[in-house]
């Protein structure tokens, strides 16, 4: 929870200081991108290094990586080095991702096990989501001589670069789990191997569109909001609801996986979005705007836990976290190279469009969610092996 509330509160902060700094949303786009960019050059390497080294030493690296990152937007808060903060903190919590999703899914000893675990785990940045943007809104609001000024930027990024320490704090002695040695006479991994399998494929593409839902929202709420002239802490609350509501949905989702298949809630939250995405940017207010946050928290807050339930079922034990590492890999290549996308077309066409083109693509790619069914582990194990 603390290490993404630290990448969450700067990436509400840095574009909208950006924007106050008179850059253009294509500027803000990349700035964005830059969240997912070491993430996506990172993913599969560490997910390869937590199959063989577990979770403490990437843990270790992750909170050092954010916390110096951040750090320095607070004392040079200027775009170049925002671009490194966005890099420090995207790196360190793609890493930190990976190792804790590895060691939890290895953690369950059955598929309800599975959901329920990644359920309770997805409270972390559901939480994260809500506190990170609030507090950082309020900081800048409130901490400075006036609403917005730079030193209440500096204050909140100030606030998020401690974070990553109280990660560490609790983190530090949980106990390694035996790791699985690799197969004998294996042959050397390629990435490319697990995607022979179609329903890793399947899953990746699902995926991929649904996290392109995060990227939208929390890329076009700050631009809209500062088109509106919302202020910062209105803004945080907007994106602060929507994290609320997944949290709130997350603690009810291990009752609910009692009674529904990972493909029935993936499907039925796919067709909601896009419902939602189609109404979204004719809200007229900040309030109808919530409410709006508030509807699509409760239902993109579902999938994750599902999505990681299915992956760790189809994926053989000793190439989990390599999984987790293309999986990651795949959705913060979109996450780079969408903000931009997002940013050219919004100040072409504007935002509302933004939201029509991704809940469209969502909607047509419910279809193939209701086919992610699980059969026998064995037998996409022995593919993937």
């Amino acid at each position: 929870m603390f290490l993404h509330a630290c990448m969450a509160g700067a990436r509400m902060a840095t574009p909208l200081l950006a924007l106050q700094q008179g850059f253009s949303a294509v500027a803000v786009g990349a700035l964005l991108a830059l969240f997912a960019l070491a993430p996506m050059f990172l993913a599969l390497p560490a997910g390869r290094y937590s199959d063989r080294k577990g979770l403490q030493k990437i843990m270790r690296i992750s909170v050092a990586l954010a916390a110096s990152g951040v750090f320095l937007s607070a004392v040079w808060p200027v775009f170049p080095v925002m671009c490194v903060s966005a890099l420090a903190a995207g790196g360190a919590t793609g890493l930190a991702v990976i190792a804790l999703q590895r060691h939890v899914g290895r953690m369950a000893k059955d598929p309800a096990e599975l959901k329920v675990a990644f359920s309770w785990l997805s409270l972390g940045p559901a939480v994260s989501n809500f506190v990170g943007p609030v507090l950082a809104g309020l900081l800048i609001d409130f901490s400075g001589p006036e609403a917005g000024h730079v030193s209440g930027y500096q204050w909140a990024f100030l606030l998020m670069a401690v974070f990553p320490l109280f990660t560490w704090f609790w983190v530090r002695k949980v106990p390694e789990l035996a790791l699985s040695p690799d197969l004998p006479n294996a042959q050397p991994r390629r990435a490319l191997d697990l995607l022979a399998e179609p329903m890793m494929r399947r899953l990746l593409a699902v995926n991929w569109v649904l996290s392109s839902c995060w990227d939208v929202h929390t890329f076009v709420v700050p631009v809209l909001g500062h088109e509106r002239g919302y202020s910062a802490s209105v803004v945080g609350s907007i994106l602060g609801a929507f994290a609320l509501a997944a949290a709130f949905i997350r603690v009810c989702l291990p009752f609910i996986a009692r009674h529904v298949k990972e493909h029935q809630v993936i499907s039925g939250a796919m067709v909601c979005t896009a419902l939602l995405f189609a109404v979204y940017p004719l809200m007229p207010s900040a309030g109808a705007m919530g409410v709006c946050s508030v509807l699509l928290g409760l239902v993109l807050g579902t999938v994750q836990p599902m999505i990681m339930s299915t992956l760790h079922q189809i994926t053989p034990p000793h190439r989990q976290g390599e999984a987790l590492g293309l999986r990651l890999m795949s959705i913060n290549a979109s996450s780079v190279l969408m903000p931009m996308l997002f940013g050219t077309l919004g100040a072409v066409v504007g935002v509302a469009p933004l939201f029509w083109v991704v809940g469209a693509a969502v909607g047509s790619g419910a279809r193939g969610a209701w086919h992610l069914r699980t059969g026998p582990a064995h037998k996409t194990h022995d593919t993937l092996s």
